[in-house]
């Protein structure tokens, strides 16, 4: 009994060979996208936290701070995308940064469900139904027109005719 060791799994030396190339591929490859992110984020929660500072709700009101943040952020990320994907050659960490990161970090839809819950909660059930059907269809329509608009003014810009756009983008 003098010889009680911990149990140990019998070690499997290609395992630990290709879960070490993978946390090195990671770091690698992945770390700069995940600061990135990580550094947008913390942007856009900032920016987002502001504006719920500076446009609180009370418990039956509609959350209008958190409506506009989820809308313009989703008009934003419409105009985002055509730029990143369509317009600009630009550095991989720019769509992280930007779309991920900062627009990421700023919209909030968990916090959306959350004022649902709360408005249910605190007997405003009517009000929750309009906030939950108002920012869904608002924040389609807004990365929509993101979208429509951004590529019209790329579209000008570059002096194509309307039934060239048209067809660019059908």
């Amino acid at each position: 009994m003098d010889d009680v060791r911990p149990h140990h799994l019998p070690i499997d030396s290609d395992v630990d060979l290709h879960v070490e190339r993978q946390r090195t591929e990671l770091l690698r490859t992945h770390g700069a996208v995940l600061a990135a992110i990580g550094v947008g984020g913390a942007i856009g929660a900032l920016a987002r936290y502001g504006l719920d500072v500076a446009l609180p709700a009370d418990r039956t009101g509609f959350p209008w701070a958190t409506f506009g943040i989820n809308v313009v952020g989703s008009l934003l990320i419409g105009v985002l995308m055509v730029l990143v994907v369509e317009v600009w050659e630009t550095h991989p960490l720019v769509r992280p940064f930007l779309g991920v990161g900062i627009l990421g970090g700023f919209t909030t839809f968990s916090t959306y469900v959350v004022d649902m819950q709360r408005l249910v909660d605190a007997g405003a059930a009517g009000t929750a139904l309009a906030y939950l059907a108002a920012t869904l269809a608002a924040a389609l329509v807004a990365v929509y027109v993101g979208l429509v608009i951004t590529r019209r003014a790329v579209d000008r810009r570059a002096g194509r005719p309307a039934a060239e756009r048209e067809r660019v983008h059908a």
